[in-house]
């Protein structure tokens, strides 16, 4: 494999992170006092170290909203000096009566790949994140995403199952912008019921050509590095959206809460080895390198 690259990780400064200063806010991944410090970029490729991953996409960490710039250019510089990361999902938000004031000054980074605002909804608190559940369906949201195509942007789609029809109406909508789905769909009601809700859901938005799924974030809902769920997870997506629209992502250091970098990407791996070279090629690193527009 000549390259591999992990599309979803972040680095931080705790100061800046309202969900990481002041009282423990409850949080999806569960306690993670283990995290609730700096996560600069000097640990993370010390925690890639010998995995063999080659590039890196940075993913928003939820700055306050009115700081989004500044995250971007902290990113920006971050990268000017060590190299990576190799490209930056910035945040903006879509709720305005015109996003692209926001864009603009984005546009000036020159990693910005893409632009993410988590629009999952969930009946549980705990997993609740956006205002509504129906934020994809609404038509301010559905416009202002569909500004990205001018700038050549990509939409990190974040999603529980139930949101999955709207979120498909909201890629067919937008058909000139490439929706990458936020860890493969966020399966987290896993007797079988719920596994077939996710996968109709999955299948839905797999219709759309513009959409493709990030393996990542896979230990998010049970806490831990569990190989045979995420081959499950990995099979099904791979047999739904077909590897070139599947890629690789660790999203450290959440995922370090429960495991090391090398056993995360071993795991993955171990998932992947049924299936042809080029499949595993794609999700390691074709998949990311075409969406987010990677140079060599």
């Amino acid at each position: 494999m000549s390259e591999f690259v992990d599309a979803h990780h972040h680095i931080w400064r705790q100061a800046d992170l309202p969900w990481l200063i002041g009282p423990m806010q409850p949080r999806i991944f569960g306690p993670y006092e283990p995290i609730r410090r700096d996560y600069p970029i000097e640990e993370y490729l010390g925690d890639l170290a010998s995995s063999g991953v080659t590039r890196s996409v940075y993913v928003q960490t939820n700055w306050a909203n009115d700081r989004f710039e500044d995250e971007t250019s902290w990113v920006q510089e971050t990268a000017n000096q060590h190299g990576w990361p190799h490209a930056i999902v910035s945040f903006a938000d879509f709720s305005a009566d015109d996003v692209r004031p926001q864009l603009d000054r984005l546009a000036k980074y020159p990693l910005v790949r893409g632009v993410r605002m988590q629009l999952h909804w969930h009946e549980n608190p705990l997993y609740r994140f956006a205002t509504r559940p129906d934020l994809c369906a609404d038509p301010k949201i559905r416009r202002n995403i569909a500004r990205l195509a001018d700038y050549g942007w990509s939409f990190d789609l974040q999603v529980f199952a139930p949101q999955m029809a709207d979120a498909t109406s909201l890629a067919e909508a937008c058909p000139d912008v490439t929706f990458i789905l936020q860890h493969a769909g966020m399966l987290e009601d896993l007797p079988p019921q719920g596994r077939a809700a996710w996968r109709a859901g999955m299948a839905k938005l797999a219709q759309c050509p513009n959409v493709v799924s990030k393996l990542s974030g896979l230990g998010t809902f049970i806490h831990r590095n569990d190989g045979a769920h995420i081959a499950e997870i990995l099979n099904d997506t791979v047999a739904l959206f077909g590897a070139e629209r599947c890629l690789f992502g660790s999203n450290f250091p959440i995922e370090k809460l429960w495991t090391t970098y090398r056993d995360l990407v071993n795991a993955h791996r171990t998932a992947a080895a049924s299936l042809r070279p080029e499949q595993r090629d794609a999700i390691f690193g074709g998949t990311a390198t075409r969406v987010y527009r990677l140079k060599s």
